[in-house]
């Protein structure tokens, strides 16, 4: 039996991107890994605070007919978690790789097609911080409709990014403009790998009248210890 398949793989020019999946031989089970470059980028192995992030997130909204945007498809865990809240009636997931939608349209990762085939999802080839920025917002042919929940993991942290492009959406003025394009009590949630910032939460604090910060521990069967990651969830 292989113990490692390359799925996936493409030139883009942020680098090479590849979908992987192994055989964890510890645990017994396939892992479904992300490589950017020389970076991994995620793993099936650890998505708790990924799932944690759409349920904190949506725990903090109003209303029964909830229209969301998640920024970053990646795996899927927060896309799929959003939609087992009944009250999400729309769900845009919006990436800036083309490929890795293809992954789940093509079905090579576990759900996807569940995802991509929901009628509650469309999932948009496009730069989550250009629209962030923009006049029109996140959802196309609707100039200035306002959404319910933005739920973002594409940079590693507020500090780290992935492309020195993101740095604006992390300051006041970004995350105003984020602001603009939520409805009266809507909710942004950001997955962050780094333990709380007490400077990024600050500028929350400018922003939005509520502010959270959650340390979502689990288990890491790689240390044997406990591994944690930080949500922010602003209202």
């Amino acid at each position: 039996m292989r113990r490692f398949e390359e799925l996936a793989w493409s030139e883009t020019p942020r680098g090479e991107i590849s979908l992987r999946r192994r055989v964890e031989p510890t645990l017994g089970v396939d892992v479904y890994e992300v490589k950017l470059g020389d970076e991994f980028l995620m793993s099936s192995l650890f998505t708790v605070a990924e799932v944690e992030l759409a349920r904190l997130g949506l725990a903090r909204a109003k209303g029964e007919e909830l229209d969301v945007v998640v920024g970053g498809l990646g795996l899927g865990c927060t896309a799929r978690a959003a939609l087992e809240d009944s009250r999400v009636r729309s769900m845009v997931v919006v990436d800036a790789m083309a490929e890795v939608i293809d992954w789940h349209e093509r079905g090579l990762l576990p759900e996807s097609a569940a995802l991509a085939h929901d009628p509650r999802t469309r999932l948009v080839h496009d730069d989550f911080f250009a629209l962030a920025a923009s006049e029109g917002g996140f959802v196309a042919g609707s100039a200035g409709r306002a959404v319910d929940v933005v739920l973002l993991d594409i940079d590693h942290t507020p500090r780290h990014h992935l492309h020195p492009d993101h740095a604006p959406f992390y300051t006041v003025d970004g995350l105003r403009r984020l602001r603009s394009h939520l409805r009266p009590g809507g909710v942004f949630a950001l997955w962050s790998d780094d333990p709380p910032d007490e400077e990024f939460t600050g500028l929350l604090g400018q922003v939005f009248e509520d502010t959270e910060t959650h340390v979502v521990s689990f288990a890491n069967f790689l240390t044997g210890g406990e591994s944690s990651n930080t949500v922010y969830v602003a209202r």
